[in-house]
């Protein structure tokens, strides 16, 4: 991406996740809304790491780093710098969710606590490890999505604690179905 290109998409997903305003982007409304509003502040940190990361210094690669492990310490949700996230990203509660940055996210992306998105890292993998998510996209609780070469379309709805590792279509929703067993003694 373009440096320009960057520049636009931090300030739309800022407008978006920080600002929740249809009001043109402006830095001291951003500010004021990342500090009067504590549970947007994740959001406002990790765009700001997300371009730094994604430009081609040396200095700003090390500080977005160093950003965003204090936002893991301080959270506890591990979204790797050099992910592609469209606007409108929504973390529900801030429990450990990781994200790998092999993936690629469109917009309006909800994700919930305890849900890692990630490659399998199997050696010898033809296919590059990319994990492809549409719009429009919500992840429930304790799901994991493994793989590499995954593709989910958009307006996807997956079920919590479901297990992903294949693609799966557009306009879709998905669950692991699950069955509970008690036996009387």
């Amino acid at each position: 991406m373009k440096k320009y290109e960057l520049k636009k998409h931090l300030h739309e997903c800022l407008r978006r996740e920080v600002m929740m305003s249809d009001k043109p982007f402006s830095w001291a409304r951003t500010i004021h809304k990342a500090i009067k509003c504590p549970e947007r502040r994740f959001n406002f940190w990790w765009r700001i790491v997300s371009f730094l990361y994604k430009n081609d210094s040396k200095l700003l690669k090390k500080l977005a780093r160093r950003i965003n492990r204090k936002l893991i310490q301080k959270y506890h949700t591990e979204i790797q710098p050099g992910t592609a996230i469209g606007p409108g990203l929504t973390v529900s509660h801030f429990l450990s969710v990781v994200i790998n940055e092999c993936t690629v996210i469109g917009c309006n992306f909800k994700i919930r606590q305890n849900s890692t998105i990630g490659i399998s890292g199997r050696p010898g993998c033809a296919t590059p490890a990319r994990i492809i998510i549409g719009d429009n996209v919500e992840v429930g609780a304790g799901t994991c999505i493994i793989g590499d070469a995954l593709i989910i379309g958009s307006n996807v709805t997956i079920g919590a604690m479901s297990f992903i590792n294949k693609d799966i279509p557009g306009n879709s929703v998905v669950y692991t179905e699950k069955s509970l067993i008690i036996r009387t003694r």
